[in-house]
């Protein structure tokens, strides 16, 4: 392989490894809290006070615990509605509802 060659071969290796980083952060980017919709066990991270991280929500869209979702989405799911018939959303505040007893 001449010179040329490896050279082009490794400058688009370079190229391909920044763009890969570049892509990685603006994918994250595009991702935001949403309180209030995962399943139990199934929060990314905080599930309020007494518990510690991903994992550890106990109650069914349980309020103060939050799971990652495509921006812009978070208050437009649909959920199914609480026991009194009350509808339930998304939200990218912490909730007083469905709180663990």
């Amino acid at each position: 392989m001449s010179n040329t060659a490896k050279t082009l071969a490794v400058a688009g290796a370079v190229a391909a490894a920044l763009t890969s980083a570049v892509v990685t952060p603006a994918a994250a980017q595009s991702k935001e809290k949403c309180y209030g919709v995962s399943l139990a066990g199934q929060n990314d991270c905080a599930a309020g006070p007494g518990t510690t991280c991903a994992g550890t929500s106990t109650v069914d869209y349980q309020g103060n615990a939050w799971t990652l979702v495509d921006a812009g989405t978070c208050e437009g799911m649909e959920l199914p509605a609480m026991a009194d018939g009350t509808a339930r959303e998304g939200s990218l505040e912490p909730l007083e509802r469905d709180l663990p007893a």
